[in-house]
């Protein structure tokens, strides 16, 4: 058996396609995207959920550009970003209050009423500015991510989904790992394989339970490919694995486009950012690089 691989997602389908599932394994590149920032662990767990869960979601959907995940809340973290490109770039950050975090840190009970808190949680595919945004909003009124997750499909897509999300801090010299598992049972159409009522209920509430026995140890195990795993989970029902995506952090900011925001305000106003030394650094908040503008590089940018 070789050994399993992280930052990857593996699209499978059960019982003839009339259930369709993504299994994401995220390690180096949740390193990459934490190493910047310093957060304390639950803050760091709270993102590398987020990213996961956000990998599998813009996994199972068909788009040219960036899928994002917001969580914006009331609570000693008030917003967590994740966002996804088609090509499988991952960049993601958190905001959180020292003084309010330690208060939940000392408290007991499930993470979202715990950490975040009322708030809610969007979803945004953004395929350029030729195309309309699609954006869908759901309140945080579950225990876990998973939940409100859950509702929100519910609710807006009427699809059947269920979650598994689990994440491990650092140990025995490996990094942050997080691991998602998501089955969604499709609609019914003239492609769809013949199932009685009651098989199609018996065959989803079977994919549930299969996903909930995924223990953690399995998602994490390093001498379990994910292929492996799902084919644990569903071999009796007909698994279907399809090509394996790769994920990757790697931030969009650039310098020009940087550049291309300061220009949209007055040069006046972008001057009062000037720090002690007559600089204007403007810091991107997902990688945490610095983007210096001298007066000189101010003035060939309002030259411009």
């Amino acid at each position: 058996m070789s050994a399993a691989e992280d930052d990857i997602l593996v699209p499978f389908l059960i019982d003839a396609g009339a259930i369709r599932g993504r299994l994401v394994r995220l390690g180096p590149a949740l390193d990459g995207i934490l190493a910047g920032h310093a957060y304390p662990p639950a803050v760091a767990a709270r993102l590398a959920e987020t990213l996961a869960l956000a990998a599998a979601l813009a996994g199972s959907l068909k788009f040219d550009g960036v899928f994002t995940l917001q969580l914006q809340a009331e609570g000693a973290i008030p917003l967590i970003v994740a966002d996804v490109t088609s090509d499988g770039n991952l960049r993601g950050y958190a905001r959180y209050d020292a003084e309010r975090l330690a208060v939940a840190e000392a408290a007991d009970g499930p993470p979202v009423p715990r950490y975040l808190g009322p708030g809610f949680l969007a979803f945004t595919v953004d395929q350029g500015p030729d195309t309309n945004r699609y954006q869908g909003i759901v309140a945080l009124d579950g225990d876990t991510l998973e939940d409100c997750a859950q509702e929100y499909f519910r609710q807006s897509e009427q699809l059947e989904t269920a979650f598994k999300l689990a994440v491990r801090s650092p140990r025995d010299g490996a990094g942050w790992q997080a691991a998602a598992v998501m089955v969604q049972r499709m609609p019914t159409g003239p492609s769809s394989p013949i199932f009685t009522a009651e098989e199609a209920a018996e065959a989803w509430n079977r994919a549930v339970i299969l996903l909930h026995s995924a223990r953690e140890a399995e998602l994490f195990d390093p001498k379990l490919p994910a292929e492996r795993l799902i084919y644990r989970l569903y071999h009796g029902d007909g698994v279907q694995m399809h090509d394996t995506r790769r994920l990757q952090a790697r931030c969009r900011c650039e310098a020009g486009r940087v550049g291309d925001t300061l220009r949209s305000f007055p040069r006046a106003q972008v001057e009062e950012m000037r720090d002690d030394s007559g600089r204007v650094v403007v810091t991107c908040e997902f990688c945490k690089t610095d983007y210096v503008f001298a007066d000189t590089d101010l003035d060939r940018l309002y030259a411009a």
